[in-house]
């Protein structure tokens, strides 16, 4: 049966090429894109900045593995990683410290800066 669903695959799926991981990183850019320009939730606005580096890494480790580069995609996505993790941990800290100020993680809601 399995036999049988993976003789039906068409052959330009069968294998991904790297068109297949170029349309998918552009598809995660452009939903990062969009979270971050329409959404007025702090937290939204940080997942659509994930999703954008996300698309990032895509794009490095499938440049990577259809060139002739050696390892340097994989080590720019490992520091691009390390680099969203340091990012999200400051974000979530100032969003914590925003709503603790304001009682709200709106960014409408959050246009003056206290001394």
């Amino acid at each position: 049966m399995i036999a049988y669903c993976i003789a039906q695959i068409p052959q330009w799926l069968a294998e991904p090429g790297l068109q297949h991981f170029l349309i998918i990183s552009a598809i995660l850019f452009s939903l990062g894109l969009l979270a971050v320009i329409t959404r007025r939730n702090v937290i939204m606005v940080l997942m659509g900045i994930e999703l954008i580096l996300n698309a990032a890494n895509v794009n490095f480790i499938a440049f990577t593995r259809y060139s002739t580069l050696a390892l340097d995609g994989h080590l720019i996505a490992l520091f691009v990683i390390i680099l969203a993790a340091a990012e999200a941990a400051i974000a979530l800290a100032i969003v914590l410290n925003i709503y603790q100020q304001f009682s709200t993680v709106n960014v409408d809601e959050v246009s003056t800066l206290r001394e």
